[in-house]
């Protein structure tokens, strides 16, 4: 850290306080806690209300990096009343429950875990009645967790795939579009399964949008996508060739018709399906304005839908910041700017990193020796890539830093390497599992 330059040891604090009071706001447990309560026999979820004296049995599934917190929360206010529960949660994501199961897996990458954990669930609805009530449990993560390969594609396969399209630069809808393709429980297939019990989802956002057919893949939703699109996104980003031919075979036996598509609106199954969206990245942008208020800063949320690639929207980002310190605009120092999405890397070396280091990387280039300008980006799930860090934060020093290190910041660019960057000017943000996912939150703070 910079420690000689007036005002930028409190702008880095600052920026860290703002970002951890945006985690504490979408706490998965509390945001249950806010939209489902019951009175009596009486289930309230969202706008809807379920007899519980009318079901025969309560059961709990669901998939993703928050859904334990969320279940506790149920536990504690159904207690003895939930029958039965089936879990799949990111390694180092779960919590001792006691009338729910958990099965940790792999993440982003699934494995055999994630395949028991979800066969395990499916065991568990194929018996779901008309007189039982499934509440299903959605968080980001639940893409590469809820993971039941379709028939003919083995886990390597789907591994290989899946490691394509994180590398390609493929938005999460483009990926979650081929995931419901490849699955037996993604893209509607869990609410076929539960059919024809009650079903009401309750769904953490990390998804640019809020879509909910796109959140964990869309388990309990109509699926807008097709087996053609799934093909297509392939050969749009030129990996079609490097597909599985397993993967291959299949999307393109959909894509001419010879295979059933996924659950579509109208659909029986979705006749007693109910999503209650429980939190989103709008709701820890919020938040973390109001920190920064009450730090003294003018704060301006500009987006929660940021996507494209990470090193381009960072330059654009800094330029607002240069902005403001020029013209006072759009802002008057001291100011912080908020944004909320999740941005793409096109991995173009061998380095180590996340979109959010290769962000704040970017970033730094591009803030080099600027004055009072503090640079945050973290991802609210507490992990960055394949990496142990949410992200990074940097300074218009940084670079300066870093030189007399003598390591060369558009080298560690190029390599797609912001994790080694960072890692020696002590500037990752290190939150450990936050057990809560609402995309990735970038913020810029300008000082007097």
């Amino acid at each position: 850290m910079q420690q000689d330059k007036p005002g930028l040891v409190r702008l880095r604090n600052d920026a860290l306080d703002i970002f951890h009071s945006a985690l504490a706001a979408v706490d998965p447990e509390e945001a249950v806690r806010r939209h489902v309560r019951i009175e009596g026999d009486v289930l309230s979820a969202g706008s809807r209300q379920y007899d519980l004296k009318a079901c025969d049995r309560l059961l709990v599934v669901g998939a993703g990096k928050a859904v334990a917190p969320m279940a506790k929360a149920l536990e504690d206010l159904l207690g003895d009343r939930i029958s039965a529960g089936m879990l799949v949660v990111k390694d180092g994501h779960g919590l001792p429950l006691k009338k729910i199961r958990i099965q940790e897996a792999g993440h982003p990458v699934p494995d055999a875990r994630g395949i028991a954990g979800t066969l395990q669930i499916l065991d568990l609805l194929e018996g779901a009645g008309e007189r039982d009530l499934v509440i299903c449990l959605i968080s980001g993560g639940g893409s590469a967790l809820l993971i039941a390969p379709s028939e003919g594609i083995d886990l390597a396969d789907k591994q290989a795939a899946t490691k394509n399209l994180l590398a390609c630069g493929a938005t999460i809808h483009e990926i979650n579009a081929i995931r419901k393709h490849l699955s037996r429980a993604k893209g509607g297939q869990l609410a076929a399964a539960a059919h024809p019990a009650a079903v009401v989802s309750l769904i953490l956002s990390d998804v640019v949008g809020d879509d909910l057919d796109v959140i964990g893949s869309g388990p309990t939703v109509p699926d807008r996508s097709s087996y053609r699109d799934a093909l297509e996104i392939l050969q749009r980003y030129e990996i079609w060739e490097r597909t599985p031919d397993s993967v291959r075979e299949r999307l393109s036996q959909g894509s001419a018709g010879a295979l059933a598509e996924t659950p579509k609106p109208g659909d029986p199954a979705f006749r007693r399906c109910d999503q209650v969206l429980v939190g989103s990245c709008l709701r820890a942008l919020g938040a973390a304005a109001q920190t920064a208020r009450r730090l003294g800063y003018q704060p301006l949320i500009l987006s929660s839908k940021v996507e494209g690639e990470a090193r381009e929207v960072a330059r654009a980002f800094a330029a607002v910041g240069r902005e403001i310190l020029s013209s006072r605009n759009p802002l008057k120092p001291p100011a912080c700017v908020l944004m909320g999405g999740e941005t793409t890397v096109t991995l173009q070396g061998a380095g180590r990193g996340g979109r959010n280091q290769e962000f704040v990387l970017a970033g730094a280039i591009a803030l080099d020796a600027t004055e009072r300008i503090v640079l945050l980006a973290g991802g609210t799930d507490g992990t960055d890539g394949p990496t142990d860090a949410a992200g990074a934060l940097a300074d218009g020093f940084t670079i300066a830093r870093a030189r007399t290190l003598g390591m060369n910041p558009f080298a560690f660019l190029k390599r797609s390497d912001s994790y080694h960057f960072f890692k020696p000017l002590d500037d990752l943000i290190l939150t450990g599992p936050t057990r809560t996912n609402v995309m990735d939150v970038y913020m810029l703070l300008v000082g007097e």
